[in-house]
């Protein structure tokens, strides 16, 4: 889509970042030891931890990639919500007093307090680190994304800025700077989301719903050789034509424009629908509807096809209570636009279609999780692997867990998780109501699913949209913060010190953390950079199902099996995180972006939970019963 730059948007938006550095360089002061630098010192009060727990939690995955999969999916995106919330319930009354027991400042600390084993220190680092960086990619593509229509940069320059940002806070005052960080933009996004959803309930339900709309063409046609007429004699050259598994899209020119267009043979008849088109010709020019970007010719879309409200087809609805308003969408009948990409005449063609869907469909799974018409049990399968690891992943999150640390209890601990728990499911609720707003209000960028909930900001007023913008960057910020300060310990405290027993002062410990932030955020650039296309909120699925499958076994069942011993933690670490990782590798969703056929991925699962979870807990019961007789001893 094209975007209009807004000073006022670039104002705030500085506003906010100084506001986080200036966070950092004021807490820098007290980052000076080792416990300061990772673990805030333990200080931290337990209601501040909670809603930043809530901060590093409601990621770009939340913002951007949930609020984007409701727009363009409905039920399916919202399943994310459900699972992301539901873990945190085995958070609760299962990880979040025995961790803050057992650790000092990482992960790897609280596996090995039993054992002083120097294969659980290496491998839970290990595992830290790659969880860390599978994270931080969608939270870097995210930002990339963000910049794009709030600063009018291009993508790759907003993932380099978060990223130099971030390696600046990090290594300026490690987790109690990003504590606060994640104090305060976690407050903000849930306030102005609320604000954002009450903006959309009062303003209901309309066929016309923006300024910015764009008003589509249909027109019933005869075709006539190669040439197009409409009814209302309008001529239109046929210049080509598409067709694949029951789709048919025409290329049409008219005034020295090349369109496409979705055609339907309805009762003898020709009907041409206009779809979005993105066309790289053979010389490599990029023309958006036939036009140079800078004619500025593609429109945001996402609108109501017919409204049933109370029985009757109407034009608006007025202000609605959230149960009326999901219920209209139900009764009604909502366009979207679906994707398809294809090769014509040398070029590169990806149209976006119009496709009336009833509310009923939207609102039960379906849309995107295509399991009662699947062709195969492959679809069934990889949906209940994705909600294993969203349940089953929060309380595996290395930089989820290093935040116990950060206060002075397991009382506290507790009592932030609880905080966590309520400031987390008021935010997840609020995720439907954005996502279905986006979805009506001609908010859409066809192009882009992350940018729904900022875009649906937009239609109430360009401050509101700087706000929102400005604060899904600091959200990204402070989570991309987390999970560098889990990184850097995983490296400096973990590796160094304690694997490689390489004696450093407090200061030599702080400034190895600070130097591993500066590799890993400069390698998250990279590779945020790379998957630039995929939906956050999918990208977040996968560092969930590596979690899950790598670092949940050992904690559970060092948690509640006596019998587990330093090698079965140790083996079980590896094979569940190189399980996942070769399943993901081997993926449809990785093999897209090698630029391979999806369909000839070896391995048909984008979600590797289901296999590779139970592989960890079985590995780590075969192994710890074969050496038993070590439990006590050093590796």
């Amino acid at each position: 889509m094209i975007y209009d730059v807004s000073t006022i948007a670039i104002v705030i938006f500085i506003l906010f970042v100084a506001t986080v550095l200036g966070l950092s360089f004021f807490f820098a002061r007290n980052s000076k030891s080792a416990s300061g630098y990772y673990a805030a010192g333990g200080n931290i009060h337990w209601a501040v931890n909670g809603i930043a727990f809530a901060g590093d939690y409601l990621s770009a995955a939340s913002f951007l990639g949930i609020c984007g999969m409701i727009a363009f999916y409905g039920f399916d995106g919202f399943l994310y919500s459900i699972g992301y919330l539901a873990g945190w319930v085995v958070a609760l009354f299962v990880v979040a007093e025995p961790l803050k027991r057992m650790g000092k400042y990482t992960f790897a600390d609280a596996l090995d307090s039993k054992f002083n084993s120097p294969a659980i220190k290496l491998t839970a680092a290990i595992s830290t680190l790659v969880v860390s960086i599978f994270y931080l990619i969608p939270q870097m593509v995210g930002a990339g994304a963000l910049v794009t229509p709030l600063l009018g940069f291009p993508h790759w320059v907003g993932v380099v800025l978060v990223g130099s940002i971030v390696i600046l806070i990090v290594a300026t005052a490690g987790m109690t700077s990003t504590t606060y960080v994640q104090f305060i933009k976690g407050g903000l996004l849930i306030i102005f989301s609320f604000i954002i959803v009450i903006s959309v309930l009062n303003k209901g339900l309309e066929l016309n719903p923006s300024k910015d709309y764009h008003k589509f063409v249909t027109i019933d046609a005869v075709v006539d050789g190669n040439e197009v007429k409409s009814l209302a004699n309008e001529k239109y050259k046929l210049a080509g034509q598409f067709e694949d598994v029951g789709l048919t899209f025409v290329k049409l020119e008219s005034e020295g424009l090349f369109t496409w267009w979705q055609l339907i043979t309805k009762d003898g008849k020709f009907v041409l629908t206009e779809a979005l088109s993105v066309v790289t010709t053979a010389n490599g020019e990029k023309l958006y509807n036939g036009a140079p970007k800078e004619a500025r010719n593609f429109y945001q879309v996402g609108h109501l096809n017919k409204i049933v409200y109370k029985g009757k087809e109407v034009e608006k609805t007025g202000a609605l209570g959230p149960f009326e308003f999901i219920k209209a969408i139900e009764n009604s009948e909502v366009t979207r636009f679906t994707k398809k990409a294809f090769k014509f005449a040398n070029e590169e063609v990806t149209v976006y279609y119009q496709n009336i869907t009833s509310g009923k469909d939207l609102m039960k799974p379906g849309q995107y999780y295509k399991l009662e018409n699947a062709k195969s049990i492959w679809p069934k399968i990889d949906f209940i692997s994705l909600m294993l690891a969203l349940f089953l992943g929060t309380s595996a999150l290395p930089h989820i867990l290093i935040r116990y640390y950060t206060v002075p209890s397991q009382k506290a601990a507790r009592k932030s998780t609880i905080v966590a728990i309520v400031a987390i499911g008021f935010f997840y609720i609020l995720t439907l109501f954005l996502g279905t707003g986006a979805m009506i209000n001609g908010t859409l960028d066809p192009e882009n699913s992350n940018m729904a909930a900022p875009l649906l900001s937009k239609t109430f007023g360009i401050v509101l949209f700087s706000i929102i913008s400005a604060i899904a960057f600091a959200t990204i910020l402070g989570t991309v913060s987390g999970l560098i300060v889990a990184s850097s310990g995983a490296v400096a405290h973990d590796l160094m010190d304690k694997y490689l027993k390489i004696k450093m002062t407090e200061n030599q410990k702080v400034s190895a953390g600070r130097m591993s932030a500066v590799v890993v955020g400069i390698l998250a650039i990279i590779l945020g950079i790379i998957f630039q296309k995929q939906n956050v909120n999918f990208l977040v699925g996968l560092a969930f199902a590596i979690a899950a499958s790598a670092n949940l076994p050992a904690i559970l069942m060092l948690l509640f099996w006596k019998k587990t011993t330093s090698k079965g933690i140790a083996w079980a670490i590896v094979v569940g995180m190189l399980s996942s990782l070769l399943i993901i590798l081997l993926s449809p969703t990785l093999f897209d972006i090698y630029g391979l056929p999806p369909e000839s991925a070896p391995i048909p699962l984008q979600n590797p939970g289901i296999i590779s979870i139970p592989l960890g807990f079985i590995t780590l019961i075969v192994v710890s019963l074969l050496t038993k007789k070590f439990r006590s001893q050093e590796v």
